[in-house]
């Protein structure tokens, strides 16, 4: 392998996963720029994303490319390179999500701009994974997860409700309107408290803008949505016992994240990089670990295969508005999103991600808990 040229071997890997370099198949690869292949090789992912945002190469579906490139594991045949490795062993040693650094991903991503999520998410701009089983639309898919978490809390009226990294109000928004709650919001993005406050005109609803860390009081009920990805393996423990100590006795707590099948250093370096700044997808045993002694888990629900079809909803809003967004992103900038949508549905229609929703309580359940589906 090592006496072939790089196009040679990227050619010999890309047909492990039934990719053909410039053939006709949508998930083929089309390659405009020849140093495409000493590039990908010596850079890996974070090389195959920045040599898309430069037009290096195109593909049709690359949603479906990712989909093949996981399942046929290439990457564990590519070497890593020095660079990259010496990046993957600080995540191992510095807590890239204190305190201070916790901050950066919502200057970084959540505050590229609210024209741009409004023209992308569904119409309450939920930007967590939807629930897809009994509907074929973004819309009516958001409004079910939000229902099926109401439903797992066992809502109330006039229960108090923490929404941990609650984005622009919409499942606090859904709550306080159907089932009568007062809920607390933090975010790390002054654009998602300026205009989730906005979206929650009239409704018993407060956002913050505030680190989870920071929350004083106690609650009712905690929920937390597509958050704990950008809490990190250092903070895992602080997140749990600050829930637990904001939660009252016979509370529940609802996170819902990303999981990855695989315990180690679950992050994508274009993705670290370009769109979630310190993010860290956390495996099973890590969250298990982080709550022992304090919490008891009562449900573990995995819907992991609908966030293949909310990305791909969220690509399509993309593309049909972006004639929209034309004079606030360039081109590259374009190509970026394109690729950061493109390659998690992938990643997610390979399995190799999951959607985990876990209910936690402090003492159990008096009577067990029933389960919601």
């Amino acid at each position: 392998m090592k006496s072939l040229s790089a196009k040679k071997t990227v050619v010999h890997l890309a047909s492990l996963a039934g990719i053909e370099i410039n053939g006709n198949q949508p998930w083929d690869i089309k390659v405009n720029n020849e140093r495409f292949f000493a590039r990908l090789l010596n850079e890996n992912s974070l090389g195959l994303g920045e040599s898309y945002m430069d037009g290096w190469w195109d593909c049709d579906q690359i949603d479906e490319m990712i989909n093949r490139i996981l399942q046929s594991n290439i990457e564990d045949k590519v070497k890593k390179n020095i660079r990259l490795a010496f990046s993957l062993l600080l995540t191992k040693t510095v807590n890239f999500q204190n305190k201070k650094r916790a901050k950066i991903v919502g200057k970084k991503h959540y505050d590229t701009g609210n024209f741009l999520f409004q023209n992308m998410l569904d119409k309450d701009m939920s930007y967590t994974c939807g629930y897809w089983k009994d509907t074929n639309n973004l819309d009516d898919a958001q409004s079910a997860k939000c229902d099926l978490i109401c439903q797992k809390l066992g809502f109330q009226p006039g229960m108090s409700v923490l929404d941990i990294g609650c984005g622009w109000g919409a499942f606090a928004k859904y709550a306080a309107k159907n089932y009568g709650v007062n809920v607390t919001g933090v975010t790390i993005s002054k654009e998602q408290v300026d205009l989730g406050t906005q979206l929650c005109t009239g409704l018993p609803v407060e956002i913050r803008f505030q680190d989870y860390r920071d929350v004083k009081g106690q609650f009712d009920r905690i929920v937390s949505l597509g958050m704990f990805e950008h809490v990190g393996p250092k903070n895992y423990r602080t997140f749990m016992k600050t829930a637990y100590r904001c939660l009252k006795e016979k509370g529940l707590l609802l996170l819902h994240t990303i999981g990855s099948n695989k315990t180690g250093i679950n992050k994508n370096p274009w993705l670290t990089k370009y769109i979630f700044p310190n993010g860290w997808i956390p495996s099973a045993k890590q969250i298990t670990k982080s709550y022992e002694r304090l919490f008891v888990m009562e449900d573990w629900h995995n819907f992991g295969f609908d966030y293949d079809k909310t990305l791909m909803a969220w690509h399509d809003n993309f593309e049909q508005n972006w004639h929209k967004l034309t004079s606030l992103y360039d081109e590259r900038f374009k190509r970026m999103w394109d690729f950061y949508l493109l390659i998690c549905a992938g990643s997610f229609r390979a399995r190799v991600n999951q959607l985990w929703q876990i209910v936690l309580s402090k003492e159990g359940v008096p009577e067990g808990y029933q389960s919601i589906r």
